[in-house]
Parts: C-alpha cells; structure tokens; sequence
C-alpha cells in the first residue's frame, strides 16, 4: 500500500510542474510574516549563550488561482538562527511547511495536502494556526466537502498531523454531517443538527485493554431566531489510556466524554450569554506520546479556556488554562477533567439618558467559576468513577465589572475591576491558592484627528503568593502611521527581593502601505502567553524585537 505522504508528494509535484507553465503569476497573492529577537544579558532575567542572542521566526505565504476551479497555497518558513525561545524543537532552519492544492466546482470542494478543518465547536477536532502561540497542527493528506441543495454539508478527510517541519507517525480519520432543517421546513429561525466522528490510529501504543484506534462521537444541535440562539454538543470518547508520570498506563485506561451548552439573548442594546462545559479525559493527541507536551504539539481537538479574554497585563497574571486531562499525582491531587460555567452580561445605557449622558455608557459584567469533577476517587487502584453534574473541588473563579464612558468628543474611559481565585495546587499541580483583586483605569484624550494618548493604571492586590503588583502603559498615536509607548510591571511587595523586578518595555510601530513595522526593548516576564484560551509558557529575557508584516497583491 502507498503511504498517504508519497501519494501527496507525487500529485504535489506534478501540480507544481503545471503551475510553471501557467498563468499562475497573475492571481499570485502574498503575505510575509517576521519575528526577530536580540537576547541580552540580565542580573535579573538571566544570561545568554552568545550564540543564541539573535533568533528570527520567519513566514512567507503565497496564494494563487488557476482558472477557475484550481488553486494553490505555499508557506515556506525560516528559523534561522534559531526559533524565538520556547518555540518547538522541530522548528528549524528553512523549508516547505505547508502546501496545498484545491479543486472547487459547483457544490464540491476537493484538497490535497495541508489543510485546516474543524467540527462543530472544535471539541472533537480543530487544526489551526497561530503564529504568536507556535502552534500549526495542520493535516496533510486530503479533505473533502460535498453540498447537497444548500441543506446538507458532508466532509470527510484523512491524513497525518503536522508537527513542526516533521509529521506525526499516526493517523487521523474524521467524517462530518450538518443537516440545515430550516431550510427543508422553510423557517424563519434558524435550526441545524450535526453529527461528527473522528478516528486517531496510533500504531505505537496498543495493548489488550485499549486499541490503537481511539473513536470520537459528538452530536449537536444548533437553534437562533432573531433575539434568541442556543447550541448544545454531547462527545463520546473510547478507552485511552491515562499518562502517569510521563507513561502511558497499561491499566489506568478509562473512557472520555464532553458535554457543551451556550445560549445567549440580544435585544435593544442588552445582551446576555451563557456557557456550560464539562470534560472529562477529552486530551486528544495524533500521537498519544505527545500528550502533556508545552509546545502543544500533535494536539487533534480544541478546549480552551472558557474564561474572559483581557487585554491588561496584572489581569493575565493568574490566567487559567483548561482541565481536561485525568491526573492522579497523589492522595491530594487527583483530577478527572473540568466542570464550570461562564456568563456575560452586556447593556448600554441609551444617549441623553440619565445613566447614560450625551454619549451613552456601556456596562459588561462576566462571570466563570471551573472546578474538578465530583465523584469517587481511588488512588491506590488508579480508579475513579464521576457523577454527571457533580462540582468537585475548585480551580479557578473570576468575577469582572467594566464601565466603558465616553465623557466628550476628545475624552473617554475604561474602568475595570476583576475578582479572581486561581488554585496553583490544582491547575499547575504545584503548591497555593491566590484571591486577588485586580483594578485599571484607562483613560484616551483625542488630542486632533491624527494624534491621540493613552493611559492605562493597574493595580492587582493579594496577600497571597508574589502579593501586590502595579503596572501603567502609556502610549501616544502621532498619526494613523506612528505609534509610541512606554510600560512597565512591578511585584513592589513581593517577599523575596529578587522578584522585585521592573518589567519594562518601550518601543512603537509604523505603517507604511502594505507593510508594517514594530520594534520593543523590555522585559519578557516568565508565564504562560495565551491567545483565544490556548496558553504557551514563555520564560523570563531581556532584549530587542522586531516585528515586520507585510501584504503584497
């Protein structure tokens, strides 16, 4: 049998042997992506090998048309000298990262290659891309979508998972159905039902309790109307088996479930949202190896943290990841997964109105709390048996208030207030638990059309772990093209004097048509970096970066 990655290398060929002799210059668009760094030596952040100071992350991205019904994708990228710090091993030096060919006609969609894909809301399967996170888990191999009248969509696919420039040794398999009922009823509102299956062979680790072939099942059902939407998902998992102490268990093999519910209301200018969530054993990796890995390498699904996305750094600072793995390091720490909501309530107060002033004013309250599965634990027999709506002990709660006020023409503010619990003892399985408080002021003056300043106050306060922080940005827009900032974070109260340590950056940016540059000195604080709810752990530097992004057409 012809291995899926020969096949897919032989039809690349003889489609880029076509594409030479084309037009393909013509519809040819693209994109480059660059991201350097110059490592310095810190008393505070840590030394550096002087050969690894300067690292550059590099991405250059070319589409293209052929006719009508054909076209191309090529990413080529570079990490040379090296990654940035903490990006993937297997990112290095230069080479083909993704390619892929398309064929669309009519109501069929055929690619070969890399391509990206997701069902339903991603708990089953999401391949993606995101630069800032090192993360490309794209599949090669081939993807097929098929529309029926406008009210059946049908995909299928098969392929291996891209990890770094090297692919995984295992395969994926996955079949997706969505069926638009209000377009057979023809209906007003909006009612449509999925069902999804995706299969993971892995041919290193089998054994008599679990196969290599791990199965996934998830139903959905999706409703809006004009005021009012809901979804509900439900996930099967088979047996796979559980990671102790960097092993797979030959005995600890349980199965996996996922249970989604959101619903939300929006209706003259208020808005209400509500969200559900529990996992249990739901990790899914193309190989099971991979598992726990920090580059989150070889992942096949997507559970981020359900939790409110900030854009303040004190914030961020006890920033909660998802839970959905099982772990069993002791007779205290045993988990089985995640259980929590999230709520956000959003309403403006109307123009000229008393509350609202002449400009309006906008409230947004969000609330989340995740905790550990409830039930029976057993740590000498590496067992566990859990009840379906049962809230164990507590990872993680939040509770945050914004007032967004435009107070004229030139001046508006932005007051937040977060409460947080964060159980490290759980979440990061170390030790402690912190409840802070989290308080910023940002306010913006409008000097002229062009120009503009920023200011932003932080503060978090806990007698726990680091104890209290301050943190302030300013930034000032010379125009829609230049940007200046200045900012810094300080653990003024922290027990230990080497954690006293002023992170500041300084730097700005500049727009030049299609191309945009972003230059920064400062200090990196060590934590974890997270985009759309996936974290990655960056550690502590100093240095300079540059940042450049261009589009050309």
């Amino acid at each position: 049998m012809i291995k899926i990655s020969k096949l897919i290398f032989v039809s690349l060929f003889l489609f880029s042997s076509y594409c030479l002799n084309s037009q393909i210059l013509d519809n040819l668009t693209a994109s480059y992506d660059s991201y350097s760094s110059y490592y310095l030596d810190d008393s505070k952040t840590g030394d550096f090998n002087f050969e690894d100071r300067f690292r550059s992350n590099n991405y250059l991205n070319l589409k293209s048309n052929i006719g009508y019904d054909w076209s191309f994708e090529l990413q080529i990228e570079s990490y040379l000298p090296k990654a940035l710090l903490n990006f993937s091993p297997n990112f290095k030096e230069t080479g083909i990262s993704t390619f892929n060919i398309q064929y669309n006609k009519n109501d069929l969609n055929l690619s070969l290659g890399n391509f990206y894909e997701q069902f339903g809301s991603g708990m089953i399967l999401r391949s993606w891309e995101d630069k800032d996170l090192g993360i490309n888990n794209s599949i090669r191999g081939l993807n097929g979508k098929y529309r029926i009248n406008d009210e059946i969509n049908v995909t299928t696919l098969i392929g291996d998972q891209k990890k770094g420039f090297k692919y995984s040794t295992a395969l994926v398999v996955g079949f997706d159905t969505e069926i638009d009922i209000s377009e057979i009823l023809s209906n007003d509102n909006t009612f449509i039902t999925g069902f999804s299956y995706v299969g993971r062979s892995d041919e290193k680790s089998s054994s008599e309790l679990y196969n290599k072939m791990t199965n996934l099942f998830s139903s959905r059902l999706d409703f809006s109307s004009s005021n009012f939407y809901s979804s509900l998902e439900i996930i099967q998992k088979s047996k796979d088996p559980i990671m102790l102490f960097g092993s797979l268990s030959d005995s600890f093999v349980k199965k996996g479930s996922a249970l989604l519910y959101n619903a939300g209301i929006i209706k003259d200018g208020f808005g209400f949202d509500f969200t559900f969530r529990r996992l249990e054993n739901m990790s899914l990796f193309s190989e099971r190896e991979a598992f726990g890995n920090i580059y989150s390498e070889s992942i096949v699904n997507y559970l981020p943290a359900l939790t409110k996305q900030h854009d303040y750094s004190l914030a961020n600072l006890y920033v909660y990841s998802s839970q959905p793995n099982v772990s069993f390091q002791s007779q205290k720490l045993m988990k089985a997964g995640e259980i929590g909501v999230q709520a956000d309530l959003y309403y403006f107060l109307e123009k000229e109105s008393f509350f609202g002033g002449k400009y309006g004013t906008n409230i947004a309250i969000n609330g989340s709390f995740w905790n550990n599965l409830d039930g029976d634990f057993d740590y000498e027999n590496q067992d566990y048996n859990t009840t379906l709506f049962g809230f164990g002990e507590k990872y993680f709660s939040e509770l945050s208030f914004e007032i967004r006020k435009k107070w004229s023409s030139k001046l508006d503010n932005i007051f937040l207030y977060v409460n947080q619990y964060y159980n490290k003892r759980l979440v990061e399985e170390t030790i402690g638990e912190v409840k802070s408080n989290v308080f910023v002021l940002e306010s913006t003056f409008k000097i002229n059309e062009n120009k503009s300043l920023r200011l932003e106050l932080q503060h978090l306060s806990t007698k726990d772990d680091m104890k209290n922080w301050a943190a302030f940005a300013l930034e000032y827009n010379l125009s829609s093209a230049v940007s200046l900032y200045i900012s810094d974070m300080y653990n003024y109260q922290s027990p230990k004097k080497e954690n006293k340590i002023h992170y500041y950056n300084v730097g700005g940016s500049f727009n030049k048509g299609i191309n945009r540059y972003a230059v920064n000195y400062g200090r990196q604080r060590g934590g974890l970096v997270c985009n759309g709810g996936i974290c990655r752990y960056v550690p502590e530097s100093t240095g300079f970066s540059l940042t450049i992004t261009s589009s050309f057409f």
